[in-house]
């Protein structure tokens, strides 16, 4: 899933791979996309990207003596699950390409598109950021910093803090596998009450004796919660590609593979919190750990995905035996992944939350045989199953 990271990475493809060409015509919208129309037409256009956050902006811009006159327009984009853009041939759009810019002539005719296989990404008109999120931790780190060390008596920090790290009013670009490796690397346990966690930042003062360079190394040896969710992010960024999503090529992932420490790598434990994501962790989950919530272990290969791995990119349709003949034949349940609910920003709205089991009326047995236990999958692997563009 796309995360603050992805989102930067996404705006500088843009920037760079549309720099030199000039865009003509009208904006086209797939059919089966359920967001808004774009109502925009000019003879020439240039289109720049600019990210905060879970959030990129891309502006359309007519140049001088274009027709019709016409002032720029600013699309935001919230990329879901699967969202990304790609620089295609106009002859060989991409499937699930829901929006498309054309490249005016002369030369070949380019689209850039907007690609979301799941279908959860949305954009809106306007230009205005989601109101209610807070500032990017990559991009406004002051301001970042003071919205949550000012915000403490929020009941949003009442809240584990694996889970405080997902409310984007406050960590505004920070989703799953970034709240992992946070953690991870202040050992900090991920049920460990939020507030309990930030409010001895509140007291860290450098002392006033040391100077300015003297504060830096400091800061750089010993950085603290908040500063990792600047710093973090931005390690992946350095990265490059296409990070953590659906278009990473091979080499890409296997870089992004090579840089995490903790979330889904082998040895580490997890847990899913309240919301049903799972948080990857070592050691003691903290005190306020889901009671009755059973730890497991990541295993080195052959672990099957769990939903939050699996939604980036889906695999192909299999001829696995069904429910009823895994069952007798005593193999594991093969997990699907769960769709999105809601939108509100405390839960990370791109997320997929998995739902309670409801309970299932047994129906009676007619042939008298027993109906054998159904084994549970194992824990989500993070092997690519496909990552190549779609």
């Amino acid at each position: 899933m796309p995360e603050g990271p992805e989102l930067h990475l996404a705006s500088h493809f843009v920037n760079e791979a549309c720099r030199e060409l000039v865009f003509g015509g009208c904006v086209e919208k797939s059919p089966v996309s359920r967001n808004p129309e774009v109502p925009f037409e000019s003879s020439a256009y240039h289109i720049a990207a600019l990210a905060r956050g879970k959030e990129l902006r891309l502006t359309l811009s007519p140049l001088p003596g274009a027709q019709p006159p016409r002032g720029p327009l600013a699309l935001v984009f919230r990329f879901g699950m699967t969202g990304s853009f790609q620089l295609v041939p106009s002859d060989a759009l991409p499937p699930h390409a829901h929006l498309r810019f054309y490249t005016a002539p002369p030369g070949p005719r380019l689209a850039l598109c907007f690609v979301d296989i799941r279908r959860f990404g949305h954009w809106d008109l306007g230009g205005k950021w989601q109101p209610g999120r807070g500032p990017c931790v990559l991009l406004e780190y002051e301001q970042f910093r003071e919205n949550v060390l000012r915000n403490l008596a929020d009941k949003a920090f009442d809240r584990p803090i694996c889970e405080a790290l997902l409310d984007q009013r406050f960590f505004n670009g920070i989703g799953n596998y970034l709240r992992a490796e946070i953690l991870y690397r202040l050992r900090i346990p991920p049920f460990e009450k939020a507030r309990t966690v930030l409010e001895a930042l509140q007291q860290r003062r450098p002392s006033p004796e040391l100077t300015l360079s003297q504060k830096i190394r400091a800061k750089l040896q010993n950085p603290d919660l908040l500063e990792l969710c600047h710093s973090v992010p931005k390690e992946v960024v350095q990265l490059g590609g296409k990070g953590y999503g659906p278009e990473s090529t091979e080499e890409d992932f296997a870089a992004f593979q090579a840089w995490l420490q903790c979330y889904g790598t082998p040895g580490m434990s997890s847990l899913r919190d309240r919301q049903g994501r799972t948080i990857w962790f070592q050691g003691d989950p903290g005190p306020l750990a889901p009671k009755g919530g059973k730890s497991r272990k990541k295993k080195s290969k052959g672990a099957q995905r769990g939903p939050e791995d699996q939604v980036e990119n889906p695999p192909p349709p299999n001829k696995a035996p069904s429910r009823t003949r895994r069952a007798r034949r005593g193999l594991p349940e093969q997990t699907a992944a769960q769709q999105p609910e809601g939108t509100s920003l405390q839960w990370d709205p791109e997320a997929p939350r998995v739902p309670e089991k409801g309970k299932r009326r047994r129906q009676p047995a007619t042939s008298g045989r027993r109906r054998p236990q159904k084994i549970k999958a194992d824990t989500p692997s993070l092997e690519p199953e496909e990552t190549s563009a779609s």
